[in-house]
């Protein structure tokens, strides 16, 4: 008998649904090279690191632990798989965030299929967690010098909202539709000092069709971000417009003061940059980028506060916490796609969390 036939609880439905997205995600990340394949999928591993992320089991110990205590449910879920080893588990969990990842993008791809999420306007933002461990500070980094206790995968990095934080970051591309549900569509994990201007490009490649406008904030100010936006490679526009706020740049009026020795590629950017700001600071602009502060920020929020974020990352290393992070992305999809199955709002998602 299932556990939801048990005691109403949904958590039987949702492992299918993972299953099915991870399922598919390794189908479009095939393994490749030479050697025999694992014994155990990666579909499979990413899927029990999910269950485990429902249940907010913050330790591999506890995760694998958990496991070993349900193998009804294992062969239940997984038939036909070989259930895996204390070892296998630690270190095929270090791997699996590329599977999240890969997850993520066809989840979100198929909530927008659906009409589930609007993805006409969206907004991406990054967002800071602190790492375990003491403190790594400058000088001691210069000097090689690693105190006991110290993640050194950490870095240093500076946000508005969270200050100085030495940990690891997270960049999701959300839907930003005036009402309805926001949809994380893509996301990343990385090191806290990961430049936003090099991680969202390839988050842009994946844009779905119908995306007419982005939203970002001041730290995406750059114009080889806003091109990889608006600009085709050939140049041709994409039909799309890029919002963002800009840095105040000192020098800028002594540069155009001085166009005429400017190179043509130059003066062209510089264009764009002027009709950015003027769309940008146009009515529908700055209706438009208000959306910003509805969705992405909220989301970032409401991500850490449902899977015990916001204090500091649940494991030691990039990769461990980058599967972690994405896993933890990929449950709240997870979470998005049951409600919506059962025509249920936003709102309910921590009462079935807390449920699970």
């Amino acid at each position: 008998m299932s556990q939801r036939a048990k005691d109403g609880r949904p958590l039987e439905e949702v492992v299918s649904l993972a299953v099915k997205y991870t399922m598919a995600a390794q189908r479009a990340l095939p393994r490749a090279g030479p050697g025999a394949k694992p014994k155990v999928p990666d579909w499979v591993l990413a899927a029990m690191v999910t269950v485990s992320v429902f249940l907010r089991k913050k330790s591999k110990n506890a995760q694998f632990s958990w496991w070993c205590d349900h193998l009804d449910d294992f062969q239940r879920w997984f038939p036909g798989q070989p259930f895996p080893g204390r070892s296998t588990f630690y270190d095929r969990y270090r791997r699996i965030w590329m599977l999240f990842q890969k997850a993520i993008e066809l989840q979100g791809q198929d909530a927008v299929s659906k009409g589930w999420a609007n993805a006409e306007v969206v907004a991406i933002d990054k967002s800071l967690i602190a790492g375990r461990g003491r403190p790594w500070g400058p000088g001691d980094r210069r000097r090689k010098h690693v105190p006991r206790r110290v993640d050194r995968d950490t870095t240093w990095s500076y946000s508005k909202h969270d200050g100085w934080v030495q940990g690891y970051s997270f960049e999701t591309v959300v839907t930003a539709a005036s009402k309805g549900t926001c949809w994380p569509l893509s996301a990343s994990c990385d090191t806290a000092s990961r430049s936003e201007q090099k991680s969202c490009l390839s988050k842009f490649e994946s844009l779905p069709q119908q995306t007419t406008h982005v939203l970002a904030d001041a730290g995406y100010d750059s114009n080889a971000v806003a091109e990889a936006v608006e600009y085709k490679d050939d140049g041709c526009r994409t039909g799309r417009h890029f919002l963002c706020p800009e840095v105040p740049r000192p020098h800028a009026k002594n540069s155009r003061q001085t166009k005429s020795r400017q190179s043509h590629e130059r003066q062209r950017h510089r264009r764009r940059r002027d009709q950015r700001r003027t769309y940008f600071q146009s009515e529908i602009g700055r209706e438009l980028y208000a959306r910003r502060k509805t969705t992405a920020e909220p989301f970032n929020s409401h991500l850490k506060m449902l899977f015990d974020l916001d204090d500091r990352v649940w494991h030691w290393g990039l990769d461990n916490n980058r599967s972690m992070v994405l896993g933890a992305i990929f449950a709240y999809q997870t979470l998005l796609t049951f409600n919506h199955r059962h025509r249920r709002q936003n709102r309910c998602i921590k009462c079935i969390l807390d449920r699970l």
